[in-house]
């Protein structure tokens, strides 16, 4: 019977912790409306926020000459420095610079010397050089693309959620900036509530979802106790 009480005050104690949740809300770039009256985004919202992708080193790219059977989808990979090799004009520069901006790169080098007006097409095929690194609390750790725009809410559904002991208040992003490192904390729960806005993650970042112990605590303690009877609750707050 003592153990019993012995943890039904841990459960209470636990509780004496809860907080009310947050207001919807808060940031001054975010607008609460009511549910039925959010309007769709239009075609520019959708295409607005996408961050234009930047080949690094052993990505793998698809190139193809139109009209030239010989650089018909062509497979390239590029090397540890971010170059590729291209049939008639070698070495190309490819690291830093987007799909688009080596197509004209190549064309430039075929143009007149070797092709009169050359049609060049480059697509990405896969990346490694241009990931996130996401661990921590969250259901599959790992490493994942950045392409286009990523924010923390999507890299964190990337890893498909967060797990069970994740503590939502205590989310650090890692970051260099200029050589320098960073860190911000950040709060899953108050981005979720539009406390403020979802930031934006960038590639090379490293995103840590913090593991909260009251919830392990919550879980040992009802593996602890199959035979009570009597239903035990606990709120933990932020958690």
């Amino acid at each position: 019977m003592n153990k019993r009480f012995l943890l039904a005050s841990s459960l209470l104690a636990l509780s004496a912790c809860a907080g009310k949740p947050a207001p919807l809300g808060g940031s001054p770039d975010i607008a609460v409306v009511a549910g039925d009256s959010m309007p769709p985004p239009t075609r520019t919202d959708i295409v607005a926020d996408n961050r234009p992708y930047l080949i690094g080193p052993f990505d793998k790219l698809t190139i193809d000459v139109f009209g030239i059977e010989e650089m018909k989808l062509l497979k390239v990979q590029t090397d540890a420095s971010g170059r590729i090799s291209f049939p008639l004009i070698g070495s190309v520069e490819a690291a830093g610079k987007t799909p688009a901006e080596v197509s004209t790169l190549i064309a430039d080098k075929l143009r007149g010397r070797y092709i009169r007006d050359p049609q060049v097409t480059v697509n990405l095929d896969d990346t490694v050089s241009q990931v996130v690194s996401v661990g921590g609390e969250v259901r599959e750790p790992g490493l994942y693309p950045v392409i286009g725009r990523m924010t923390l809410m999507r890299a964190v559904s990337t890893a498909k959620g967060t797990s069970e002991f994740a503590k939502l208040n205590d989310v650090v992003v890692f970051r260099t900036v200029g050589g320098r490192k960073m860190a911000a904390l950040y709060n899953l729960k108050a981005i979720q509530r539009g406390a403020y806005a979802d930031p934006e993650i960038f590639a090379n970042d490293v995103i840590v979802v913090g593991d909260s112990p009251g919830r392990r605590l919550f879980r040992d303690i009802l593996q602890a106790t199959p035979l009570l009877t009597a239903p035990l609750i606990a709120y933990l707050n932020n958690n």
